[in-house]
């Protein structure tokens, strides 16, 4: 069995995505040296440098390892695995209960989104207001 690589920047460009988060956004965080045709070019990378990945994430406020290791084919692959098991026994093992309510965890992302636009929008204000 093949051990699958994860892809680094396609990762950081769906937790980007997920976030509502624009490449331009992106690279206004990262700093002058950043615009969005590097965040472009970087999201194409399978690979990171280990302090710019800490600096996206940090960004995204989400885990490096998030980064490091989704991998959308096995997460798919369990979702699909999980649904199959409604009709069937399951081992004495499997949890098949949630150990947290995912309609909290909604919440809890979108809160953590509104919270991150307040600060772009503080953000640009602040340009705006030094101009």
């Amino acid at each position: 069995m093949t051990e699958k690589k994860i892809h680094q920047g396609r990762n950081i460009k769906r937790f980007r995505e997920m976030l509502g988060i624009k490449q331009e956004t992106l690279a206004y965080e990262l700093g002058e040296d950043w615009s969005q045709k590097k965040i472009s070019i970087l999201e194409q990378k399978e690979l990171i440098e280990t302090d710019i990945l800490a600096q996206v994430a940090k960004i995204l406020k989400v885990p490096v390892q998030a980064i490091e290791n989704f991998d959308e084919e096995q997460a798919i692959n369990i979702i699909s695995n999980n649904a199959s098991f409604d009709n069937c026994q399951q081992p004495a093992f499997f949890n098949n209960q949630p150990t947290f309510n995912p309609l909290d965890k909604m919440v809890e992302l979108y809160e953590r989104m509104l919270l991150q636009q307040k600060e772009m929008i503080d953000k640009l204000e602040k340009l705006i207001q030094n101009k």
